[in-house]
């Protein structure tokens, strides 16, 4: 009987192992996306930059942080950005666990062997920059050992890789933008930056020039992602953001986000930014207490009202066009006589009654229109009417398009000059094209106005001018836009 219950004895210790084996092989690891949902948190790497991720006054912004927004929503998560020197720190962030995502990640093949890549979902061109005046360089064989690039980047990857004829020094402490600054003023030869970011950064530095693009070479763009740490590759949230990115290209999100960001930063060129370098120093001191207090009133960024006033008149208060609308605000004596403008030379005056009618149209704008493209709404309104922005809404949804982006009405407003499109308005023709440039131009302008002011020292507002100074109109040679400013 013993020998039997030992027997059976051991039969159920095995039963039992064979159970807690068995039990242990059906209990796997949750996936990468449950572990996240559980702690509630996507951690976010990113490099603190204008075409990626900043803070404006009204708080988180750009292209990139508007992306990662929407999908951490879609996924029902919060988020945390991880703000990161450089791309090498955020790639160390993935890989390191610390974050689970880094977005606005440029692709190499090098840093392929680090981590795992959603297909991308931007291109840009590369571009080498010089200083005009400089003698502008033909091929990269002409700036070996002249070019500086920041540390860690694609760009040096691919230079390594395919070009080891061209030398070049890196500098740890610098980013593009800030060599692109260098470069400007004459410290630096060149750097190579993509497209986009050359072209935002031309608006600040007039004198920055592009000499040629990288044949045959882009710069692409996606989202970076780690496995799940212990050798195996987990893909729930790697699945989710292929899926997330491949519907905003479908659904023409990613277009939209793009206009937003970089539709309109190659509106002014060089001469149009010179223009605007020397109009700040000559002129926007003696108005911009003006803009300060009609902002303050309506609760406006003075420095929207400024833009709007420069596109409008250059910020002479004398200014008339051929149809006799005049003022630094060119009100009309219509629009004058709705906001109890009694002179429309009188800078106050127009810059307040000017404020009010932006305010107005902002007021009028459809209720589904949402920021900031309601401002962009506005603007048009403000240059071609109330009307005529309505009538390119109504011809937008008689086409099936969204009537409540800027993307779209600024396709539209063109069709108000052409005859088949017309006869379906209710106010007939408008120099629609005339509408349309004009509100990029507000946004380029008020785009510098904010670099510039945020990159000014703490000093007391100007004092409010009666009259515009005598003095000659010539600047000294700058290397960027400035203001009286240290900064500069």
């Amino acid at each position: 009987m013993t020998g039997v219950r030992e027997l059976l004895r051991c039969l159920q210790l095995v039963t039992i192992a064979a159970l807690a084996l068995a039990l242990g092989t059906c209990v796997s690891r949750p996936g990468l996306l449950e572990q996240i949902d559980t702690l509630g948190t996507l951690r976010v790497a990113t490099v603190n930059s204008v075409s990626t991720y900043y803070l404006d006054a009204d708080g988180p912004t750009g292209f990139e942080y508007d992306l990662i927004r929407d999908f951490a929503q879609k996924l029902g998560l919060r988020f945390e950005m991880i703000v990161l020197p450089d791309q090498q720190a955020v790639l160390d962030a993935i890989a390191s666990g610390h974050a689970h995502i880094g977005v606005g990640v440029a692709v190499s093949e090098r840093r392929r062997g680090r981590v795992r890549f959603t297909p991308p979902y931007d291109e840009a061109d590369l571009e080498v920059v010089y200083r005009v005046y400089k003698n502008k360089p033909q091929t990269l064989a002409d700036l070996s050992g002249d070019l500086v690039l920041p540390a860690n980047t694609a760009v040096a990857d691919w230079l390594r890789a395919n070009r080891p004829d061209v030398a070049f020094t890196v500098d740890p402490q610098a980013n593009t933008e800030e060599l692109m600054d260098r470069v400007a003023s004459g410290d630096l030869a060149a750097t190579i930056a993509n497209a986009d970011i050359v072209a935002m950064n031309q608006r600040y530095y007039p004198k920055l020039r592009v000499a040629f693009d990288l044949e045959d070479v882009h710069q692409k763009t996606a989202w970076a992602m780690a496995g799940n740490g212990d050798g195996g590759v987990d893909d729930t949230l790697y699945n989710e953001a292929i899926a997330y990115l491949e519907e905003t290209k479908a659904n023409g999100r990613l277009h939209i986000l793009r206009d937003r960001y970089f539709g309109h930063v190659k509106r002014l060129g060089f001469v149009g930014g010179h223009e605007f370098a020397r109009q700040v120093d000559n002129r926007l001191h003696l108005w911009e207490g003006y803009f300060r207090r009609a902002a303050d009133d309506y609760d406006l960024d003075w420095r929207l009202l400024a833009a709007i006033g420069y596109q409008e008149s250059h910020w002479d208060k004398n200014a008339v066009s051929p149809t006799t609308v005049r003022g630094i605000m060119m009100l009309t004596r219509a629009a004058a006589s709705d906001m109890n403008v009694t002179n429309r030379r009188d800078p106050a005056q127009s810059i307040d009654g000017g404020a009010r009618y932006f305010i107005r149209m902002l007021k009028r704008m459809p209720e589904e229109i949402d920021q900031p493209d309601r401002t962009w709404f506005a603007l048009a309104a403000y240059n071609v009417g109330y009307g005529h922005v309505m009538d390119a809404r109504r011809l937008l949804e008689a086409q099936g398009r969204d009537p409540n982006l800027w993307v779209n009405l600024r396709d539209a407003l063109p069709w108000l000059t052409q005859e088949r499109y017309i006869a379906q308005t209710r106010y007939g023709y408008a120099r629609g094209h005339e509408a349309a440039a004009y509100v990029g131009n507000i946004r380029a302008y008020f785009d510098i106005l904010t670099w510039m002011t945020n990159n000014r020292t703490t000093q007391e507002p100007p004092a409010l001018a009666e009259e515009e100074s005598e003095g000659g109109t010539e600047v000294a040679e700058s290397p960027s836009i400035s203001i009286d400013s240290p900064a500069f």
